[in-house]
């Protein structure tokens, strides 16, 4: 029943969208070249999903996607909790994260062609740089603000490194972790099609590109729209996975 109702509560605000576009298209002066009706949208997206395009961007856009947060998630888990671990480097480096944090990962995008060219590997790094920074600083502040009791009560019970790693500080910490994963995952979502559009020749984002290059506002705006409910579909799954580990170690 429950799933029933948060269902619902999409599809009504799915509805109120497309409602509200419907009205303001029927009443803007603009050609319908420039701003498409959501009819005019649908359409685009049935000739994308009919000729293949939009199934192969897709495709494009999930292996990089995957790949990059993947990957960041695990490396800023795992330097987190070295960082945790031993205070006195967390000191020395915490400074130069907070530095690097609030820069934008297109700023480095540059750079990354640069090294990199174009292709799969940019936009893989800018997903990695988005998700990278709020994942690591959350793990490493969560273990090095940990109460001192948890591991008086490991040493009590003899649990050293590594098990202490599993069974007593990533339960403890997971919470913190779950909240900076399910953050780092819409922005590094929203950078994927960022740095599709400056670094690569196919994906989501370049599609987008694509589509105002030829005026085909009605491609750009499905384009959107999948682009919104992918992330969406993300956001419901990621939640999905941290209620099922929660679960494994008795937090839910």
């Amino acid at each position: 029943m429950k799933k029933l109702l948060e269902l619902r509560y999409v599809i009504v605000s799915i509805l109120i969208l497309l409602i509200v576009w419907q009205i303001a298209f029927v009443f803007s002066d603009y050609s319908a070249a420039l701003f498409p009706s959501p009819l005019m949208a649908l359409q685009a997206l049935g000739e994308m999903l009919v000729s293949g395009q939009l199934l192969t961007s897709l495709g494009t856009s999930m292996y990089r996607f995957v790949i990059g947060y993947v990957l960041s998630v695990l490396c800023a888990v795992m330097l987190g909790l070295l960082l945790g671990c031993i205070p006195p480097l967390y000191r020395y480096v915490n400074p130069l994260l907070q530095v690097l944090r609030p820069v934008s990962p297109t700023a480095w995008m540059p750079f990354v062609v640069l090294l990199f060219g174009i292709g799969d590997v940019p936009a893989i790094v800018i997903i990695f740089i988005a998700a990278f920074f709020p994942v690591l600083l959350s793990t490493a502040s969560a273990v090095f603000r940990m109460d001192p009791l948890y591991f008086r009560v490991a040493e009590s019970f003899g649990i050293k490194y590594p098990a202490l790693l599993w069974k007593i500080i990533l339960p403890a910490i997971f919470p913190s972790i779950a909240n900076a994963i399910h953050v780092s995952l819409g922005s590094a979502w929203i950078f994927l099609v960022a740095g599709e559009m400056v670094g690569a020749q196919s994906g989501l984002g370049y599609q987008i590109i694509d589509a105002r290059n030829n005026v085909r506002a009605d491609y750009l705006l499905a384009t959107i729209l999948v682009i919104g409910l992918i992330g969406l579909l993300l956001d419901y799954l990621i939640g999905r996975l941290e209620k099922a580990i929660l679960r494994a170690w008795g937090g839910a």
